[in-house]
């Protein structure tokens, strides 16, 4: 039996050791926003933030998450839209959506890590992030447009 911080709740499950964080958050807690992928850790469709870090939940057992805050794409904007979510919306950047998560989460943790990147900072950040309908300059335009909501006297 595991208890996990999830998204600001505690919650228990039970499931083997080493089942992946994605699995446990996918099928024993019914968090589906969280995407499969490759489940090798190189596309970024299951990224998720632990202790505010962006990783690939097929990477993480359950039992390494145990005592960390987990976040999930559903937990990331908590009364409304992350400023994050709402600049994907402003550009319009998905198109099929499947990997459209975990680039929100890998581009949320950046601008918690580094408030106003470079062209050059957000390639680095997102290239594990891979995105079959090509949306990257629509993602870039997005995560400028986040950069300067959250700015000090900028509109949000």
């Amino acid at each position: 039996m595991y208890t996990l911080n999830v998204n600001g709740r505690d919650i228990s499950c039970e499931a083997q050791a080493e089942m992946p964080l994605l699995w446990v958050l996918r099928d024993l807690m019914g968090l589906t926003g969280t995407k499969y992928g490759c489940g090798r850790g190189l596309c970024g469709a299951c990224t998720v933030h632990l202790d505010g870090a962006a990783v690939r939940s097929c990477q993480i057992t359950v039992q390494s998450a145990q005592g960390r805050r987990i976040t999930t794409i559903e937990g990331l904007g908590t009364d409304s839209l992350h400023v994050v979510q709402q600049a994907w919306l402003d550009e319009d950047v998905p198109q099929c959506g499947y990997c459209q998560p975990g680039q929100i989460m890998t581009a949320a943790a950046l601008l918690t890590r580094l408030p106003e990147p470079t062209d050059t900072d957000i390639d680095s950040a997102m290239a594990g992030n891979i995105c079959r309908c090509g949306t990257y300059e629509r993602i870039r335009k997005a995560i400028h447009r986040a950069t300067a909501r959250i700015r000090p006297g900028a509109s949000t």
